[in-house]
């Protein structure tokens, strides 16, 4: 493999107009279902934090859940989750975002970061930033600093990234 961001590339499905008209959908589903494809993934997320102390990698449901599971253990970190409203069980802290096509809510147990945690908040696409930058806003409001914002793929049309202020991207895959 010579360039493994063309690899990578190849592997994700491109699908017009969805889940709107004028929008490229870009699949990843062919790139989870490849061995090889997915470890290369995880490896160039995880690598940016390796020896960077990091204490907790944070993921958004449900595919945030798939790369920070897969990074946290990648860098020897704990996981945290960051999920829709109702699903959790204890007390909770909850933000609501603008999306690209309408609004969220998303929340995470109180108890998941302890103050001063060092916390690197991962998802699979940064497209408006509206999600990320809730994300980043929950593992604030329970004290965490955050080292970095980490994306399998950036949509860089949408300019998601100016949303997270201070914050270091690292994106695998720009579009």
């Amino acid at each position: 493999m010579h360039d493994p961001i063309a690899y990578l590339k190849q592997t994700i499905r491109n699908i017009p107009d969805f889940p709107q008209p004028g929008v490229l959908f870009r699949d990843i589903t062919p790139l989870l279902a490849s061995p090889r494809a997915l470890a290369l993934s995880i490896e160039l997320m995880a690598n940016p934090y390796r020896g960077r102390s990091v204490d907790l990698v944070i993921g958004a449901e449900s595919r945030g859940f798939i790369f920070g599971t897969a990074v946290a253990c990648a860098i020897s970190a704990g996981f945290g989750i960051i999920r829709k409203p109702g699903k959790l069980p204890f007390q909770k802290v909850s933000t609501t975002y603008e999306l690209e096509y309408g609004n969220g809510s998303l929340e995470m147990h109180m108890d998941t970061i302890r103050p001063g945690d060092r916390v690197v908040v991962v998802d699979d696409v940064l497209a408006t930033g509206g999600t990320m930058k809730a994300c980043c806003d929950l593992v604030r409001q329970c004290g965490g600093a955050i080292v970095g914002a980490c994306t399998l793929i950036e949509i860089n049309a949408l300019n998601g990234r100016s949303k997270l202020g201070d914050i270091p991207v690292h994106s695998v895959l720009v579009y």
